[in-house]
């Protein structure tokens, strides 16, 4: 890779499609990118981001288990942040703030476990995990057409399950009680999705890696609820920001030789404190 970054914009994106491992780079990222936009926006929405991080902290318990017993990390991931996500959704429902803090203790119980039984299990492995710098971080390099199959996979069936419980979750996630008295499956909306977010999740880690992963699952949502109030503007803007973060983030890691999550999730720090800025001018 060309360690100096050029301003000659034609000829460095051609050159970046050049290489197979760039295109299913840019391809895994924009898969990823998209479903984490929309499951993030609900996630936002429904105020869970605590969550959301502790189902990414559950991705490192799943590569030293896949590590242990000789399967692809992949594997590891999506199985332990589906395991994570059904001990959340089966927290008691209680209402109130008794019910909130207990919700809390329990997501917080999960990622001190995780990273209790990650290091355990790793310990068990004997070695080091090869990719572990790509699994905090997010590499480019390791991006497979079979990765890139697989994410979209996941990312269809996330799509597919958002098109037709989007309008009862939005209401169960703006009017929890009135959406009960509409006979709306409240309980049944909430466990679905963590199980989706827990599939966006792993599927996300491995772009922008564990630390990072908020970056395309929870910034995208924040700024364009801070520039618009608008539903399906707010969706679409988040959709934009989240290709954006991911395109910019995976094109200054190649010229540079550093992790896509660094470049990502700076962006994604900047563009938020600018529209979070633009917010309180506007009302002034």
């Amino acid at each position: 890779m060309n360690p100096r970054f050029t301003l000659d914009l034609p000829s460095d994106v051609h050159q970046l499609l050049a290489y197979p491992f760039m295109v299913n780079a840019l391809e895994a990222a924009s898969v990823v990118a998209v479903m984490a936009a929309v499951v993030g926006w609900f996630m936002v929405l429904r105020g869970e981001t605590f969550a959301g991080h502790t189902l990414s902290m559950m991705s490192f318990p799943g590569a030293a288990a896949a590590a242990l017993a000789g399967l692809p990390l992949a594997v590891g991931y999506f199985a332990f942040c589906g395991i994570g996500a059904v001990i959340i959704a089966g927290a008691a429902e209680v209402s109130g703030p008794a019910g909130q803090s207990q919700r809390s203790a329990i997501i917080g119980t999960v990622g001190a476990a995780a990273l209790a039984v990650g290091y355990l299990l790793l310990s068990l492995y004997g070695g080091v995990l090869e990719s572990l710098e790509s699994l905090l971080f997010g590499s480019i390099l390791g991006v497979t057409r079979g990765q890139v199959l697989t994410l979209t996979l996941v990312a269809a069936c996330v799509l597919v399950f958002v098109a037709l419980a989007g309008r009862p979750l939005f209401f169960a996630s703006v009017d929890g009680p009135l959406a009960r008295a509409s006979r709306v499956p409240v309980r049944s909306l909430a466990v679905a999705f963590l199980l989706v977010l827990g599939l966006a999740v792993a599927a996300t880690v491995q772009i922008t890696g564990v630390l990072l992963v908020f970056a395309l699952l929870v910034a995208p949502a924040g700024i364009a609820r801070e520039l618009t109030t608008r539903i399906g503007l707010s969706l679409a803007l988040s959709v934009l920001l989240g290709l954006l973060i991911a395109w910019v983030g995976l094109g200054l890691s190649y010229y540079t030789n550093y992790s896509p999550g660094f470049f990502s999730t700076t962006l994604a720090i900047v563009m938020f404190a600018l529209a979070r800025a633009a917010r309180r001018l506007g009302r002034n």
